[in-house]
């Protein structure tokens, strides 16, 4: 007898938390939003720190951080100190694209963070933001070709940010229609086990727009519900292919992590420099040229909320040798929770390495992991002056309260636990894992 195919539609919503997609639903600005909620909708957690390449990171390898590597978008050079951008090369575990590929199965990706450099898979896959180059973000080769003529867009232009709403939603609107057309083109013939979509319209609408998407009394709030009514027929289109496939079939809709209005960004640099812990020397192009004086720094953060100690064991001019740098973020710890904003304490939590994270790539994490409260944004900037401030965004990320939908009702607590699902639903072996460590940082 003919085993039935079972298929599997994963539809990411960036950064959509589920008490605002309750809203949205509700006022009935997108319908198909409302559909989707209507199965089983709940909320996941995000992996620390709460990014977009930590967490699609852990739902396509169904691991943690302290297994697959990726701490956030930018690491830094052990060697010069020098940062540098973070991609899939960085991932140390298979990839779920890879254990379907083992295993005969299909997998079709679209816009999928932080995957690229893309590797052949049985299948096609398109690589989201912040890759910028076609070449290195689809396989295979002839569908790059395809996806020029037919003006593919990758990413929105966001930088001019909450200064220009026509400018970014011009821009959206031409992702969402790049999106659309790439379903179109993957999805025909049904020949795939896998099928995943990942919008991120709503992550870099809410960073810039997100009062205007909460509250109805802003004014701009009737334009970006317009907004969002083309991002829900997306949504609808994946839900309309969805209904029509066969038996058995399942669908998972999912975000990486939620959102928050912000309140203020705090900086981490800032607050290490002030109290004589961080030394940079001048001629700081932007915020991202660290220009690090490594025998006179004990600690430096990187975005979001992540602090490295300066050890002898990790970096080439370390000040610090590992059972110091254990003392001294305990004393950090205690420190940042005493923290204060406008009377009330900055952290949510502060974490050791050890505490949240497990596995072989333990040694690569931050010494410090720290969340903030709901909006406040932490970063870890080489170029300014004031712990805090706001800088052009109006929404942060939050760890908390991600949408999850699931027409298996499966209740997993986080973004890994969401991949792990993906993985037990084609009865995938797990890897073998090497206990490999970069140098990346």
């Amino acid at each position: 007898m003919t085993q039935l195919r079972k298929r599997l539609v994963v539809l990411g919503l960036d950064g959509l938390p589920h008490d605002l997609a309750t809203s949205l639903a509700a006022c009935g600005s997108c319908p198909n939003l409302a559909r989707l909620l209507a199965q089983n909708a709940t909320t996941i957690e995000a992996e620390l720190p709460e990014l977009s390449p930590v967490n699609w990171t852990s739902v396509i390898t169904a691991a943690g951080p302290g297994r697959h590597g990726v701490f956030g978008f930018v690491g830094i050079d052990p060697a010069t100190y020098t940062l540098g951008p973070v991609d899939a090369a960085a991932i140390r575990v298979p990839t779920l694209m890879d254990r379907l590929t083992k295993a005969g199965l299909t997998a079709k990706i679209v816009n999928l963070p932080c995957a690229a450099p893309v590797k052949p898979l049985r299948g096609a896959i398109i690589a989201g933001f912040p890759e910028t180059d076609l070449a290195r973000a689809v396989h295979p080769p002839e569908l790059a070709q395809n996806l020029r003529l037919a003006g593919y867009s990758l990413e929105a232009d966001t930088s001019r940010g909450a200064s220009d709403f026509d400018a970014l939603a011009r821009g959206l609107r031409k992702t969402l229609a790049s999106r659309r057309a790439a379903l179109e083109m993957l999805w025909a013939g049904g020949d795939f086990d896998l099928f995943l979509l990942v919008a991120t319209e709503t992550d870099r609408l809410f960073h810039f727009f997100f009062p205007a998407v909460a509250h109805p009394e802003h004014a701009l709030h009737a334009a970006v519900l317009d907004l969002l009514a083309d991002w829900d027929r997306l949504v609808g289109l994946v839900l309309d292919r969805y209904d029509a496939l066969p038996e058995p079939k399942r669908l998972i809709a999912l975000a990486d992590h939620g959102f928050t209005e912000l309140a203020t960004e705090v900086d981490l640099n800032v607050w290490l420099a002030k109290r004589g812990l961080l030394l940079t020397t001048p001629g700081a192009r932007n915020q991202w040229d660290a220009h690090i004086a490594p025998h006179q720094t004990a600690a430096f953060a990187l975005d979001p909320g992540r602090i490295y100690i300066n050890t002898k064991e990790r970096f080439a001019r370390g000040v610090f040798h590992e059972h110091v740098a254990q003392k001294l973020a305990r004393e950090l710890r205690d420190e940042l929770l005493a923290l204060t904003f406008e009377g009330a304490p900055v952290m949510e939590a502060v974490y050791l390495a050890e505490e949240i994270y497990d596995g072989p790539q333990l040694r690569r994490a931050p010494n410090l992991i720290c969340l903030g409260r709901p909006g406040l944004s932490l970063t870890a900037k080489f170029d300014r002056t004031e712990l805090f401030g706001r800088f052009g965004r109006t929404g942060c990320h939050s760890a908390h309260g991600a949408l999850y939908c699931d027409t298996a009702a499966a209740r997993p607590g986080t973004t890994t636990g969401a991949g792990r699902k993906i993985a037990a639903y084609f009865d995938l072996p797990e890897p073998n894992e090497p206990a490999w460590i970069s140098n990346a940082i």
